[in-house]
């Protein structure tokens, strides 16, 4: 039976990965994600899991390492943050494009320069085309269930892509919480060994990752970009069998506190539930606020956004990335596209906040509903600002 614990999040992320049984993990040490991949060649070393724990000598590597796993059929695990997800930007699009499903978790942090170890989710926004799905989690329970049903999704045979789970640097990764554990029964249960649809054996020979002339590019490319968006079915066929196994519900997207509010903000990661406590004071001064957390950054959830700003009259994207030079950060991009076409949808404002581990208090959501009330009186010139800038 599942044993509540109180752990570290980047300790509970590795125990739950653990209890999958991955066959090979390939890794580099990156602050704030460290002790994942720490604490799993710990778990390696002690006879708890029957694993090739690969030291690379960088996270180039690592992934490198790991579509080398896993095309032999080799359940694969990954772990980094920042400025290591750069270093395997050659590799990134590779994973998808050779269909292995590897599973990456993500300790978000800022991309230097300037030098920062400090939390934004600037470094999975600079790989979001790259073709892999990825989820972001709000606090350590859905760290550990995320976790465990990355691999299922991944390797669903109709779906053999790669996942990466995110969850913020320092204020997920060190935080101590409450979780749930499943015990290893439970997880064996719920997630069936891997069995490849191809792999590499000198008995069976097969080519992976040939020459894409352009007769087969675009066809390529389209190939992907389908069973991407056609992963969306099995990922909410794996949360309903979470929740049935388990009793703890995920969505695409998540509302608190929306059926009647005029304004609504949007969150990715934990500071949702930062931003929760200001929706329920503003609810005590008679605003209407509430709130939605999007969990699933690919597949886009198109429908399930609409859905969820119906009758919203504001809608504030808070983003922890910045696309310099362009129209704001990608979530409100990607979030206002969605609404482009729809004949009643709300103003949409957005708000770049937390950027480089900078704190945003409750009272700054506070202060961002605050601006949203102007907004619905006189609709501001300029799309979006990066908040609490010193001197502006």
């Amino acid at each position: 039976m599942s044993k509540r614990i109180g752990m570290e999040i980047a300790i509970a992320a590795a125990e739950a990965v653990a209890l999958c049984r991955p066959e090979v993990i390939a890794a580099y040490p990156i602050t704030p994600n460290t002790h994942v991949p720490e604490h799993l060649s710990d778990i390696v070393a002690e006879g708890r899991l029957d694993a090739e724990f690969i030291c690379v000598e960088s996270e180039h590597s690592a992934l490198s390492a790991c579509c080398g796993a896993s095309g032999a059929g080799a359940r694969t695990f990954t772990a980094t943050s920042s400025q290591g997800l750069a270093y395997m930007s050659e590799i990134v699009p590779i994973v998808p494009a050779m269909r292995l499903p590897v599973v990456m978790i993500i300790g978000n942090r800022a991309l230097s320069g300037p030098i920062n170890i400090w939390n934004d989710q600037s470094d999975i926004m600079y790989q979001r085309d790259a073709g892999w799905i990825s989820m972001f989690a709000n606090n350590g329970q859905e760290v550990v269930d995320m976790a465990i049903q990355a691999f299922k999704i991944a390797e669903h045979k109709d779906v053999m892509l790669p996942v990466n789970l995110n969850l913020d640097g320092f204020q997920l990764t060190h935080v101590v919480e409450p979780m749930e554990m499943p015990d290893q029964k439970e997880v064996d249960a719920f997630l069936p060994p891997f069995k490849p649809l191809a792999s590499l054996h000198p008995d069976n020979i097969v080519s992976m990752g040939t020459l894409g002339l352009p007769d087969i590019y675009n066809e390529a490319c389209k190939a992907r970009d389908e069973v991407l968006k056609k992963s969306r079915k099995v990922i909410l066929e794996v949360w309903k069998e979470w929740k049935q196994k388990f009793g703890r519900s995920y969505e695409p997207v998540e509302g608190y506190k929306t059926k009647d509010a005029e304004i609504v903000l949007l969150t990715l990661g934990s500071m949702g539930e930062t931003a929760e406590v200001a929706v329920d004071e503003m609810r005590k001064k008679g605003v209407k606020a509430g709130l939605i957390r999007l969990r699933l950054w690919r597949p886009f959830p198109f429908e399930e956004i609409r859905k969820a700003v119906k009758g919203a009259k504001v809608l504030v994207v808070l983003d922890r990335a910045v696309s310099y030079g362009g129209p704001g950060g990608p979530v409100f991009s990607e979030v206002r596209s969605a609404l482009y076409d729809q004949p009643e949808k709300p103003f949409v404002m957005n708000q770049i906040i937390g950027l480089g581990g900078r704190d945003v208090p409750v009272v700054d959501f506070v202060k961002i509903v605050e601006k949203a009330q102007k907004a619905l009186k006189t609709k501001p010139m300029d799309d979006y600002e990066i908040y609490g800038v010193r001197g502006s």
